[in-house]
């Protein structure tokens, strides 16, 4: 770096444990999410948290003890910057004990009295005028002015840019999406633009709408006396294929579960054309076995016949527009409380009428173009296509249709009179709020949307970034519920975020309208930008092909061209989104082609290298660059570092910042990576010559190592901590760019490395350092079948996982994944893009594991055969098995079962029983055999004195969602 460069805290410092806690302390509170998260859906927002500690720590220096005195009075140490530092970000305790006194609570089934943590979240701390001051000064010393840019040119739902204005910099949010862009101008501009006091006019503006759609839609949802109906609940039918019948598919019949339960019970009386419906509580719920639905795995059964139903025969029907639904249960709010009540007649009438209201007014609204007859694209986010769902106004039924177009045409109808008494700039404020409540009404009032029987609410149509299609699905009443609960959810959105961006900023006497910028365009032609101009790009980059951002943006797309079009005009010219441009890696575009998934790639790493470059042409040469990833493929992160690399930047350091939680049964299912990865980057400076692999190789393999201990010690872990590695071992191949290897192309020159070369050599440092770590800091030769499943489970603590990772482990252990790990160790098992971690009984089907044996192919084999035999037979017979083998007094057989036992995820259910079977087997054979095998320590937590005693406190920690048969 040249030596008049400004130096950054992120290139030297962050407190990654602490945002780390902060990030999940954020998202933990499902009842208190920052209002940025419910003002609309966007797809894998990042922390309000973490996007602070970003911009912050991309601009502001590191400590120096040639600061002027009076930066040194105010700071005589480096300790005493970085806790300043901590406070500025509104970190005002250790959030970290607090976050282990949680999990250790939860395990415990005890209930803290006081908040753990003893202070407010961090994300709701504005600077004070103290620290306001400080930074000006430190900004001004550091770059020689303190009124430095920021821009995120891949804004998204808006975290950084938003951070970025409550610090009062000057902000550029860019975004290619159009839906993303008018969530952006509600984020952004329109709070700071007109203040808090908006949400007075939004308000009064609401409420006139809601009162007139509920004029049009109040005949269409009648109620019995002193009734408020919470839900209305569907089921998809289809003729079954004997008695020409509709049959009602559903995966389950529960209403309510818990300490009260409720489930429908499905009659199909004979004389009957229709199933009938009753509604059963209590044991006779239970008694119902509400589990087995009619459909399962995309396969029906009738209950007119018994007979299955084929999946193929239901896709049909589907296809050929047979498809139908019925009504099979009312749940209804009283003053005793939620109920459920099977449908009755007038409820069944009021769905006709509404039937033909919609066949009647189609032809007129279809005219006026209200209706959302675009053809939906079927990318690799669809799981819908197939059931016939082809248009997007078919993603719901006739009345919810009915609904939404009703709500399009008072909107409309209402904007002139807004516009006449409130001006035209507040007037399109105003609209743009009213048509996100459309929005929010549409992802909760779809075909797509369902009933959740455990949480008793309706779940929105985005629980997953897909169109899974749903069997069974949830409808909203309309008219008195639905549009006064999503306006008020809207104004609370606005007001949240106005309380956040209107309180003392950096520069809070600034006018905020001149520092913020919100454009609609690609990142790669940031024109409005003068080249070298802004201080610090800070993005967080579509990650390959996590999201179909485009794809699934359509859904409100279609419905923001008719409410916010005309507001908007060069925002919603085309039919749909723009998939041509978003650099993601779409198989879809390349459907067709022989090697799509390649092409896919190559198309989104030349994408992300012309972002990248446009990035680089407007950074002011002293500026940083820091980049937001997060994913657990080598592939994706190859392809960023080659976009970024080619561009013209080197990374000087990365941070893995963990985001979410992993202290929950859902991540022992799941793999997903938990941590952020923050890559700072530089402008690179040309190299005269180039470097050799041989030269650096050895650099590489100390820095993941190192990096690896460095990154544990802090509590990172599991795929998190080969990931961690990746950001210093691409910083050391960046900054010494061009590196070549000793081989050769066709030419005869030789070939420039790729970064995953770089990456693999990553994996090995830590597969050896968690091999090593797994055996209590002892070295012990296994064989390479055994190593892979130890290491499959320490790196992703799951059974199923990414096969092309799998592989990838295996290529470090000299194992052949196709034909070693999956067909002859039998140790996995493929299923689709995934592969399945084994049990012992499920080897022993495959005639891998066999108790008659007195020797084994691998130490997995003898371990697992152990195992089973103590499954089934009990303890008599394993140790018999063990002494007849000689494992009993094997050191060798021993550490295997100790590295499985630190490996193999010891989660605990709410019984305190292990969930995975495997863990209680083995702690069953370390209890009656090998009590000298030890456990993982369990930590207790750092009790402080703002806890108060263990007995009330319980942090509101998002609600697991319920399993729920969805159409892959």
């Amino acid at each position: 770096m040249p030596e008049n460069r400004p130096k950054v805290l992120a290139e030297q410092w962050l407190p990654i444990d602490k945002i780390g806690a902060e990030c999940m302390r954020e998202r933990g509170a499902s009842s208190a999410l920052p209002p940025l998260y419910f003002l609309h859906v966007w797809w894998a927002r990042r922390p309000l948290m973490i996007s602070r500690a970003a911009v912050l720590g991309s601009l502001l220096p590191q400590w120096n003890s040639d600061w002027p005195k009076h930066l040194l009075e105010k700071f005589p140490t480096e300790k005493s910057y970085h806790e300043w530092f901590l406070q500025l970000i509104g970190i005002f305790g250790d959030p970290v004990s607090a976050r282990k006194l949680i999990d250790w609570a939860k395990d415990k089934g005890v209930k803290l009295q006081a908040d753990p943590y003893g202070y407010k979240r961090a994300f709701t701390r504005n600077p004070s005028p103290e620290d306001a001051a400080i930074v000006k000064e430190l900004l001004g010393h550091t770059w020689g002015k303190n009124s430095l840019s920021v821009i995120d040119p891949m804004a998204g739902g808006g975290s950084i840019p938003f951070e970025s204005l409550r610090f009062g910099f000057e902000t550029y949010a860019n975004e290619l999406n159009p839906v993303a862009s008018v969530i952006l101008r509600a984020t952004l501009e329109y709070p700071s633009r007109f203040g808090a006091q908006l949400s007075e006019d939004i308000k009064k503006w609401g409420n006139i709408f809601c009162q007139r759609v509920n004029e049009k839609l109040a005949k269409y949802f009648p109620k019995q006396p002193n009734e408020s109906i919470h839900a209305y609940i569907w089921a998809r039918t289809v003729s079954c294929p004997v008695t020409g019948k509709p049959v009602p598919l559903s995966p389950n019949w529960w209403l309510q579960k818990g300490s009260n339960p409720v489930a429908a019970r499905l009659v199909a009386d004979p004389d009957r054309e229709v199933c009938q419906f009753r509604i059963e509580e209590g044991k006779a719920a239970i008694a119902l076995s509400p589990d087995k639905g009619t459909v399962k795995q995309g396969i029906g059964r009738s209950p007119w016949t018994g007979d299955p139903i084929d999946g193929d025969y239901i896709k049909a029907e589907a296809q050929a527009g047979r498809m139908g639904q019925q009504l099979y249960a009312v749940g209804t709010k009283t003053e005793g409380g939620l109920k459920f009540r099977a449908p009755i007649n007038e409820d069944l009438m009021a769905v006709d009428e509404a039937e033909k209201e919609l066949l009647m007014r189609m032809p007129e609204w279809k005219k006026a173009n209200l209706v959302p007859m675009e053809e939906r694209y079927a990318g690799p986010a669809d799981r819908s296509i197939n059931y016939g769902i082809v248009r997007w106004f078919e993603c719901f039924s006739p009345r919810q249709l009915l609904s939404m177009i009703v709500a399009v045409e008072e909107l409309k109808n209402l904007g002139i009179e807004i516009e006449h008494e409130c001006g035209q700039e507040k007037a399109k404020a105003i609209r743009t709020y009213l048509a996100l409540a459309i929005d929010k009404s549409a992802d909760y009032n779809s075909r797509r949307s369902r009933f959740h029987s455990g949480r008793g609410v309706m779940v929105n149509s985005f629980e997953r970034h897909d169109f899974a299609f749903k069997w069974s699905h949830g409808e909203f009443d309309a008219a008195d519920n639905l549009y006064p609960w999503v306006v008020g959810q809207i104004i609370d959105a606005f007001e949240g975020i106005s309380r956040l961006v209107e309180t003392k900023t950096l520069f809070h006497k600034r006018d905020l309208r001149g520092s913020l910028s919100v454009t609609k365009g690609n990142a790669n032609d940031l024109n409005n930008i003068e080249t070298g101009s802004v201080n610090a790009v800070c993005v967080d980059p579509p990650y390959s092909a996590n999201v179909m951002y485009a794809e699934c943006s359509d859904f409100f797309y279609v419905w923001q061209k008719r409410t916010v079009g005309e507001l908007f005009p060069n925002w919603f010219r085309d039919d749909l989104t723009n998939k041509d441009d978003e650099a993601v890696a779409n198989q879809a575009r390349f459907e067709g082609a022989r090697n799509k998934k390649a092409l896919a790639d190559t198309d989104y790493e030349r994408k992300m290298a012309s972002c990248f470059r446009e990035m680089h042409r407007i950074l002011h040469p002293d500026g940083v660059l820091t980049v937001m990833f997060t994913h657990k493929e080598v592939e994706a992160w190859n392809n960023l570092a080659v976009s970024l690399i080619s561009a013209g930047f080197s990374i000087q350091t990365s941070w893995p910042v963990h985001t979410e939680s992993e202290h929950s049964l859902h991540q022992v299912k799941k793999n997903s990576a938990s941590s952020t990865i923050l890559l700072v980057c530089r402008k690179r400076l040309e190299r005269a010559e180039p470097t050799w692999w041989d030269d650096i190789k050895g650099a590489i393999r100390q820095t993941a190592r190192n990096k690896a201990h460095e990154f544990h010690a802090l509590g990172i872990s599991g795929v998190d901590l080969y990931i961690s590695t990746f950001g210093p071992v691409l910083s050391v191949l960046s900054q010494n760019w061009p590196v070549l290897s000793s081989e050769t192309d066709s030419k005869g020159e030789p070939m420039v490395i790729r970064p995953e070369v770089a990456l693999d050599l990553a994996r090995e440092e830590v597969v050896a350092l968690r091999k090593q770590e797994l055996l209590l800091g002892r070295t012990v030769q296994f064989d390479q079948a055994t190593d892979w499943y130890l290491m499959a489970w320490d790196a992703f603590n799951a059974e199923e996982f990414p096969a092309d990772e799998a592989r990838k482990l295996a290529i470090v252990l000299g194992l052949d994944i196709e034909r070693e790990v999956i067909a002859e160790k039998r140790i996995a098992t493929k299923k689709g893009k995934n592969v399945i971690i084994q049990q012992p009984l499920a080897r022993r089907k495959k005639g891998v594991v066999d108790e008659e044996l007195n020797s084994f192919g691998s130490w997995l084999d003898a371990a697992h055969t152990a195992m089973l035999i103590y499954q089934e037979d009990g303890g008599l017979a394993c140790q018999a098995f063990l002494k007849r083998t000689g494992l009993m007094q094997d050191q060798t057989f021993k550490a295997v079962l100790q590295a499985m036992i630190n490996a193999i995820p010891r989660t605990k259910n709410k019984d305190n029983g292990f969930v995975r079977p495997e863990s209680k087997t083995l702690d069953d054979l370390r209890l009656s055999f090998f009590d000298d095998l030890s456990v993982p320590i369990e930590e207790e937590p750092k009790v402080v004195a703002t806890q108060g005693t263990l007995t009330g406190f319980v942090e509101d920690e998002t609600a697991e969602e319920e399993e729920e048969e969805l159409e892959e």
